[in-house]
């Protein structure tokens, strides 16, 4: 049997990033993916967003991780010569009665600490973007957007010129922990590897898969294994030039922050996402598809910050869906990282309901998985 230091097991953004800190730290680490390459899933298929960490609750793991992802992400594209463009967004309210709910966002982004913000009354917003409308804005020039793949490919070349390796098509089947995992875990891998792996440490970083791996594991009680709700998010691409040269949010929406304009770097403009929650138990049962009649409602939504939203503008493009643990009659969730502290097994970290601000907070969240481990 093959034995290793450390194996992670779902090749996303944010696995990439723990299996690189990992590996750089002088583990000898495995990064188990079951799909045929890096990325493709909820990595693939968000809008590419430098968070600035506005929204979260005062000490919560989504605001820490945010904020301090924040700052090392834009360091390491700039060191790494990855693509992204820092052009910051409004966040703006539309109407007078939305006043209260901009103030709110305001007093969150004061208490995470998030820098580089500043409040636009209609004028300057004006002045700025034309054909925004709105009686108040929040401008955050920290929030940016990124060449998300080539971030990640980035990422996977670190995890291998520090030794670590990637196995494709690679499945986790079944864990055994050893005596509670003090002496580490056995793993059987199905797909093409089809063998059995031992491993000190393992890492549940498997995305909208998460909570489904965790039942995998032998000894790990049920109570710790949080249900998953799967909310998906449809993307609408705008036809023609965007006249906004920043990205332009709307008041959030219950399950996510409404519809809003972000571009790429190219500059071309993409809506969304909405928020469809799904009634499904299992990811497997996830159709991608954009309905073109959500369109409908994309034009009423956007029209309430942009009025000159051309008719017949708006084309279906494509879909996400978000790792959630918590339905749509609880609260937002907060990401949540389990160790033995919480769960009772050595050397076993669970990663449950990493959704946005997942790819901002990456190497943040990798930084942490390492102290947990006592490496970083």
């Amino acid at each position: 049997m093959d034995r290793v230091d450390c194996v992670v097991v779902g090749a996303g953004v944010i696995g990439l990033a723990i299996a690189r800190q990992l590996a750089k730290s002088g583990l000898e680490t495995i990064l188990l993916e079951r799909e045929k390459a890096f990325g493709t899933i909820a990595s693939a298929r968000n809008s590419e967003v430098i968070h600035a960490g506005i929204y979260y609750s005062k000490d919560s793991q989504k605001a820490r991780f945010c904020v301090t992802g924040n700052r090392l992400l834009y360091a390491y594209l700039e060191s790494h010569h990855i693509p992204y463009q820092p052009c910051g967004k409004f966040i703006v309210a539309s109407e007078a009665n939305q006043l209260q709910d901009l103030e709110a966002i305001w007093t969150r982004a004061m208490n995470n600490g998030v820098p580089q913000m500043a409040r636009l009354g209609k004028s300057e917003v004006k002045a700025l973007e034309p054909a925004l409308r709105c009686v108040e804005a929040i401008h955050s020039k920290s929030t940016g957007v990124i060449d998300s793949h080539a971030y990640m490919l980035s990422l996977l070349g670190g995890f291998e010129d520090a030794g670590g390796m990637l196995a494709y098509q690679a499945p986790l089947l079944r864990v055994r922990p050893v005596q509670d995992g003090a002496n580490g875990y056995i793993l059987d891998i199905g797909g093409d590897s089809n063998l059995q792996i031992q491993t000190q440490y393992l890492i549940n970083s498997a995305g909208l898969s998460a909570p489904k791996v965790a039942s995998c594991i032998e000894g790990l009680p049920p109570s710790h294994i949080p249900k998953a709700y799967f909310t998906k998010g449809n993307y609408f691409a705008l036809q023609g030039k965007s006249p906004f040269s920043r990205l332009i949010y709307p008041i959030p929406e219950p399950g996510g922050l409404g519809v809003h304009l972000t571009l790429d770097l190219g500059g071309q403009a993409k809506f969304g996402p909405d928020v469809e929650w799904l009634d499904i138990t299992d990811e497997s049962e996830i159709n991608y598809t954009v309905d073109p009649l959500r369109g409908e409602l994309f034009y009423a939504a956007i029209r309430s910050y942009w009025p000159g939203l051309p008719d017949a503008s708006l084309s279906p493009d494509y879909s996400g869906v978000r790792a959630k643990i918590t339905s749509k009659l609880d609260p937002a969730g907060d990401f949540r990282i389990d160790t033995v502290d919480q769960h009772g097994l050595e050397g076993l970290i669970n990663l449950f309901g990493f959704e946005s601000p997942g790819l901002t907070s990456s190497l943040a969240i990798a930084e942490d998985v390492g102290r947990c481990l006592h490496v970083a």
